[in-house]
């Protein structure tokens, strides 16, 4: 037994000295792999994490705000940026803001298209055809929609160049599909030219302006019915009556809020003017004069009087020669947002503080307030 104890502690004494260094081996050896693997489960966790952010990017901006008056500054803020937010169309035109569904619809008019803007999503197609709806290949190079606007009911009525009518549009804003309703296409007897903007009065009567753009030839076309550009008024009974037609190129046009008074752009570079005209209890115009005359400037500046917006404190929008012109009801021009491209027309949102813009292949934001 002696014998046998002392061989025990002999072999544990022995087994001791072997297997210490190969334990110390193995708990050292855990405790790497554990902080290797804290580690890459804090790696997978921070990329995990990055991909699940949306990275921010600065918005691209083009252009500059150009103030003339400080009363501009209680209608854009010193701050505030011409940001890009779609590019790449022939010609961009017609903007409405649809608060029910918070996007934006503009006219793609050559391509005969209409696109929408979201926050979410960005651009994409909405609608085609948009303005012309024939089998034939169209024979202008402006077929699609130009002016677009809702109806009092919400609804989408469009000025259909290819078409030569004001249309609206059947189905639902939120499942487009490219069947229209005519609301007007001819004046005593006789084909529009090429409806191109309109405004609607609060009791749903609508307000168009028809120049040639929309026809191959324009002003020479063979197929043209009507001999002069007409402002018209189309009654809620369908009625269509002429109101003016003593404007040469009539393009842009809006009421101002007491809707007691319209105003016309004229796009014709000898005479590049905003025209008010005031409206009698029929609809009559009267007093008619020159709310601005921006000829002088549309020799040495890109684009002529064309789409216009005004908001309720009677602030006129109006794209122009250099982009979009800012004036006072009393028609005084408090700056000017300078676009270097051709601006075609603008919208407002609902709550009156971002203006969009279409301009040449650009659409446009300025969040104002």
């Amino acid at each position: 037994n002696k014998k046998l104890n002392q061989f025990l502690l002999v072999s544990t004494a022995i087994r001791f000295r072997v297997l210490q260094p190969v334990s110390s081996f193995f708990i050292f050896a855990d405790l790497k792999l554990q902080a290797m693997m804290k580690n890459c489960f804090l790696l997978v966790t921070f990329c995990m994490s990055l991909a699940g952010c949306r990275v921010t990017q600065e918005a691209k901006t083009i252009g500059s705000i150009e103030r003339t008056d400080h009363s501009l500054n209680d209608i854009i803020n010193a701050d505030a940026q011409i940001e890009i937010l779609a590019e790449g169309y022939a010609w961009s035109e017609g903007p409405v803001w649809v608060a029910s569904e918070k996007m934006l619809l503009f006219s793609d008019v050559p391509k005969n298209t209409i696109h929408k803007w979201t926050e979410q999503n960005g651009a994409e197609v909405y609608l085609t055809p948009s303005g012309y709806t024939g089998t034939s290949p169209a024979q202008s190079k402006e077929p699609g929609s130009n002016g677009l606007a809702l109806d009092k009911e919400g609804r989408l009525v469009l000025c259909q160049h290819g078409d030569r009518r004001v249309a609206r549009l059947d189905a639902a804003l939120t499942k487009p599909n490219p069947t229209y309703s005519t609301l007007a296409d001819r004046y005593d007897g006789k084909r529009f030219n090429s409806p191109n903007d309109m405004a609607f009065k609060h009791d749903g009567t609508l307000f168009f302006t028809d120049p040639p753009y929309g026809l191959p030839q324009q002003e020479k076309d063979s197929t043209r019915e009507i001999a002069f550009q007409g402002v018209y008024r189309v009654a809620t009974n369908g009625k269509v009556s002429l109101v003016v037609d003593s404007l040469t190129r009539p393009n842009g046009i809006a009421f101002t809020p007491d809707e007691k008074t319209v105003i016309v752009a004229n796009s014709d570079p000898a005479k590049a003017i905003w025209y008010a005209f005031d409206l009698a209890a029929n609809d009559s115009v009267t007093n008619a004069r020159i709310f601005y005359d921006a000829t002088e400037n549309a020799k040495t500046e890109n684009g002529l009087p064309d789409g216009l917006k005004i908001d309720k404190q009677g602030t006129v929008f109006a794209t122009g020669p250099g982009g979009v012109w800012i004036f006072n009801k009393e028609g005084m021009a408090l700056g000017k947002i300078r676009i270097p491209a051709a601006t075609a027309n603008c919208a407002l949102t609902d709550d009156q503080k971002t203006l969009y813009i279409t301009a040449d292949m650009f659409l446009l934001r300025v969040k104002m307030r």
